[in-house]
């Protein structure tokens, strides 16, 4: 993870409401200006812009959330094996593996297996 995004997914989440050019229900123009040449007025694209940066903002969140998963995963392994067990418990990434799909459907079946594949291997 990048410094960064490190940096971004520390910061605490600022609410919606007041980031630059997400307030909901004003308008600083007449929504006619020409933008920035792409037909979109100057009031769609200040939303755009915040609301990428939100999601930017998001990113961050999920990959330190990710790294922290991983760093749990390592200490459950270390642990499993150090006791004479296996890496891997194939019981419990089904049920991670569920529960990711049941929440998003397919992708998030896909997304499951991602974050497992991630997480394995690293003892």
């Amino acid at each position: 993870m990048t410094e960064s995004a490190t940096a971004r997914a520390q910061q605490p989440a600022e609410p919606e409401a007041t980031r630059p050019g997400t307030e909901t229900g004003t308008s600083t123009g007449t929504g006619t200006g020409t933008g920035t040449g792409t037909g979109i007025s100057t009031d769609t694209d200040s939303l755009i812009a915040g609301k990428r940066g939100r999601i930017d903002d998001l990113d961050a969140r999920i990959i330190a959330l990710v790294g922290e998963r991983m760093a749990l995963s390592a200490e459950i392994q270390t642990a499993r094996i150090g006791s004479g067990g296996r890496r891997l418990h194939l019981n419990r990434e089904m049920e991670v593996l569920r529960t990711y799909g049941e929440a998003l459907g397919k992708p998030g079946t896909a997304l499951g297996m991602t974050l497992l594949e991630l997480c394995r291997g690293r003892v």
